[in-house]
């Protein structure tokens, strides 16, 4: 007899609300010290997130699917196998407009330009904030597509 997969719950939440819920098999994601990945009945973790891509590996009643998510930073935490991402800003990549993430991307671009020939250090994070948020959308909408 096959051993029952070993799946966990994982939510994605935002100050606007509940963005995924679902069970999967790992999620990866990019922490602020590099690359991390949490599979069932990992240890206990608390940790920042940065400008990235979450990826959820579902289980196989749906075919081991990978969902894409775009999160603008947040936190991770993960304990009796429930990961609960607390995001600034999240997006799963089927609900991404492209135009949008592009039309942001350029603007993020003009506003990097101003703030380097203004000498505007201030401006220029913004912008590079901003812009690294456009690419990351850009990235994950792309992953779905491929």
């Amino acid at each position: 007899m096959a051993e029952a997969e070993k799946l966990f719950k994982i939510n994605i939440v935002t100050p606007n609300g509940l963005i995924y819920s679902h069970r999967g098999s790992s999620v990866s994601m990019r922490a602020i010290d590099g690359d991390r990945q949490i599979l069932y009945n990992h240890l206990p973790i608390l940790t920042p997130l940065t400008i990235g891509e979450v990826r959820v590996q579902r289980g196989a009643d749906v075919d081991h699917k990978v969902d894409h998510i775009a999160v603008s930073g947040g936190i991770i935490e993960f304990a009796n196998n429930v990961a609960t991402i607390i995001a600034d800003n999240a997006e799963r990549a089927r609900n991404i407009d492209l135009s949008r993430a592009e039309a942001a991307k350029q603007r993020a671009e003009a506003h990097i330009t101003e703030a380097k020939e203004k000498h505007d250090e201030q401006l220029l994070e913004r912008a590079q904030i901003a812009l690294r948020r456009a690419v990351n959308r850009i990235h994950v909408y792309g992953a779905l597509h491929k």
